[in-house]
């Protein structure tokens, strides 16, 4: 019972972020009417994360990781609300900021909760389970999210949010248990920096930011793509929908397989990775067929990587220094979510968005030699 608002602050982060993103490509709200325009307005909900991140994550450390969430989760419905309350499009870039600020804060603190609150023996079934239902909500976003704008613009979009962000902070209040911050060692930079430069940091920070940008680009972009082949905004939102079904469904399989013992990071990271990749090959060739096709792979892809990734940061983190480094650790994903589609865009704009994908998709092949993860 007490994991399940956890689950809920999972969904509402995929949910908000990606139910804007995956339907900006078709809108003209606040002159979206370029594909550099469509990716810089993807990746500022992604900017406030990368600074704020590592700083909720040390505060949640100190203070405690509850409070941290509910002050995320209220911060989330306020920013939402506000777009409601002024409805202009230029608040838009306002309100993406402000949830990108919250979400900064209840995010990591989510993360830590899901370790401290089961054994480590577990931790590859609870972060499949916590990435199943974040899963579910990139799933409902792109659908759900396409049904509502169509019915009453994105100020019936932000509405919803205000209402979901709300409604998690009570029930979280109420459910989830008050877990007191740890006795700490003193830590000095030349401290974090060690910790945050060694190889067991820094090899599944950067597979959860291949498959983060893998993921971002693929709710952001493949909507165009889908335009680009005579699809509505439902239709464009159901395809979407289908890779974070795909990621929803793996994640949990990924993680009880970890825990069995019948997968390794290295060869789980090595496979995500080459599926992501694959899947923006698919995502260049012509039709609606490889559309479908381009966003099962990359949902495949990132839902085998993520939980192996978080799984693999927690074991390796002391209980005391969880929040920083699950912060930390979203700094590097979201730098990921950020530049993903950054690099597309700006590829795009020189090229083609095939181009882009292939440009991609040649990075994460990349990361199959650069990872090399070690064997656990």
């Amino acid at each position: 019972m007490r994991m399940w608002p956890l689950y809920a602050a999972g969904f509402t982060t995929a949910f908000g972020a990606h139910a804007v993103a995956a339907n900006l490509g078709g809108s003209s709200e606040d002159a979206v009417t370029s594909l550099l325009t469509l990716g810089i307005l993807l990746a500022i909900y992604d900017g406030a994360e990368v600074v704020l991140k590592p700083v909720f994550g040390a505060l949640a450390d100190r203070i405690g990781a509850r409070p941290v969430l509910l002050f995320g989760l209220v911060g989330f419905a306020a920013a939402s609300g506000a777009y409601v309350i002024v409805d202009r499009p230029g608040w838009l870039w306002v309100a993406r900021l402000g949830q990108g600020a919250a979400a900064s804060a209840f995010s990591p603190a989510a993360s830590a909760l899901v370790a401290r609150l089961n054994p480590s023996a577990q931790h590859g079934r609870a972060f499949g389970s916590y990435g199943f239902y974040k899963s579910i909500g990139y799933t409902a976003g792109p659908l759900l999210g396409g049904g509502l704008v169509w019915l009453g613009g994105f100020r019936l979009l932000f509405g919803v949010m205000t209402v979901l962000a709300a409604g998690v902070a009570v029930w979280a209040l109420i459910v989830v248990p008050v877990v007191p911050p740890l006795p700490r060692r003193r830590q000095t930079v030349i401290d974090l920096a060690r910790r945050i430069s060694d190889p067991v940091f820094l090899r599944p920070t950067v597979a959860l930011a291949a498959a983060t940008a893998a993921l971002s680009v693929g709710v952001g972009f493949l909507p165009v793509t889908g335009a680009s082949d005579g699809l509505g905004t439902i239709a464009t939102g159901a395809a979407v929908s289908l890779l974070a079904a795909t990621a929803a469904v793996v994640q949990p399989r990924t993680g009880r397989a970890l825990d069995a013992g019948k997968l390794s990071t290295r060869t789980g990271i090595a496979v995500g990775l080459g599926l992501a990749a694959a899947g923006f090959v698919c995502a260049a060739l012509p039709g609606v067929a490889f559309l479908l096709v381009a966003a099962a792979l990359i949902g495949a892809g990132t839902g085998v990587i993520t939980p192996l990734g978080f799984a693999a940061l927690a074991a390796s983190t002391p209980a005391e220094r969880l929040g920083q480094t699950m912060g930390t650790a979203e700094l590097g994903r979201e730098l990921g979510d950020a530049g993903g589609p950054l690099l597309v865009a700006g590829v795009a704009s020189i090229a083609v968005l095939d181009t882009g994908y292939l440009v991609l998709a040649g990075l994460l092949a990349l990361c199959l030699f650069i990872v090399r993860p070690a064997r656990n």
